[in-house]
């Protein structure tokens, strides 16, 4: 009929559908981001809460059990941020202050330099000079309000305050939306479905609690030895590492050269001794801590990461970099189960 090919029609239909969907995912992104920190949330509380539940006498009711639990750990999550937050907040501002005195007093012309770069030193310590200027003039507003801002640092405080409340309900319904999600799929998808829900589960529970856990070791362990080192702005650097934690490969990289090179315009002689910390902490970290924490519930290719990484960085910023890997290795885990039932059916 007027020469239309319905299997191409077809085709393009979904196509249309894909481009309509991928559409509104884009222009619902924040909210979007809103309720996955939730549910990243809701993952690392759940095993706290599952404990009380355990060892709470049965008459107590459920839900009575989860509001107690989770009112205490927001709490002490809450006062435990401002306590840090406050001290980093402290010590950025003070390091802004200071850090244009400190770039124009440290001898930049005792810097290394290839030969061939040479020529332009002069150029470069100009211009490491006024882009410092740059960043007293933009960064220190903001950091003299850290302690508030690490709060609110996703868009506005409506969206801090939205998390905790959705990550309850997410705890407290999670078992029902999922049974009501696998109700919907016929008979003979719902043990596929089942599966693919049990394996995104422990993926998401596992790499959250596991970046969570290396973050607060990486602040733990900057801290103690930025401190016996005496390095300025322990604290500061730390806080920094362990936030930069959460973006794969590029954050701890990026993390190492902030330590680097505040501790060189602070002044401070022992340089050696923080590069040999930082690849001791780094080898620890990727081949003991790392691999134990993860165990088998990611497994993505290194390359795949590092991939995955700069393009989420040129989709979606630093959100994007952080969803990289949970958003690959979901897609790992939907092919494998589809493909081993595709098999199964043969």
């Amino acid at each position: 009929m007027l020469g239309i090919d319905r299997r191409a029609l077809k085709i393009v239909w979904t196509v249309f559908l894909f481009a309509l969907i991928a559409g509104l995912v884009y222009e619902v992104r924040r909210t979007l981001m809103i309720f996955v920190l939730a549910l990243f949330f809701s993952h690392l509380l759940g095993p706290i809460v599952a404990f009380f539940e355990r060892t709470v006498h049965a008459r107590v009711p459920r839900v009575v059990i989860l509001v107690c639990v989770y009112i205490a750990l927001v709490v002490v999550i809450v006062l435990a941020l401002i306590s840090v937050g406050s001290r980093i907040g402290a010590e950025a501002t003070n390091l802004i202050a200071r850090l244009p005195d400190l770039v124009r007093n440290v001898d930049l012309d005792k810097f290394p330099l290839p030969s061939y770069l040479e020529f332009a030193r002069p150029t470069l310590k100009d211009l490491v000079i006024s882009r410092v200027g740059d960043l007293e003039k933009e960064v220190l507003p903001i950091l003299s309000s850290a302690g508030v801002q690490i709060f609110n640092g996703i868009g506005n405080i409506l969206s801090t305050i939205l998390i905790p409340i959705l990550s309850f309900f997410f705890l407290k319904d999670g078992p029902a939306i999922r049974k009501t999600i696998i109700e919907s799929f016929s008979h003979a998808n719902q043990i596929v479905a089942n599966e693919i829900f049990m394996d995104l589960h422990l993926l998401l529970a596992q790499y959250i609690r596991a970046l969570v856990l290396l973050a607060l070791s990486t602040f733990a362990f900057y801290t103690g030895f930025l401190t016996i080192a005496s390095v300025s702005y322990a604290i500061l650097l730390a806080g920094i590492a362990a936030i930069l934690e959460f973006i794969p490969v590029v954050g701890p990289l990026t993390a190492s050269a902030v330590i680097l090179l505040v501790a060189a315009f602070t002044g401070y002689p022992h340089l050696l001794w923080i590069v040999i910390f930082l690849v001791i902490y780094r080898i620890f970290q990727d081949y003991v801590l790392s691999p134990y924490l993860m165990s088998s519930g990611v497994e993505v290719d290194p390359l795949l990461v590092l991939f995955g990484v700069l393009a989420g960085e040129q989709i979606a910023g630093v959100p994007g970099m952080f969803f990289s890997v949970p958003v690959i290795a979901a897609l790992r885990v939907l092919y494998v189960r589809l493909r081993r039932q595709r098999r199964v059916a043969e």
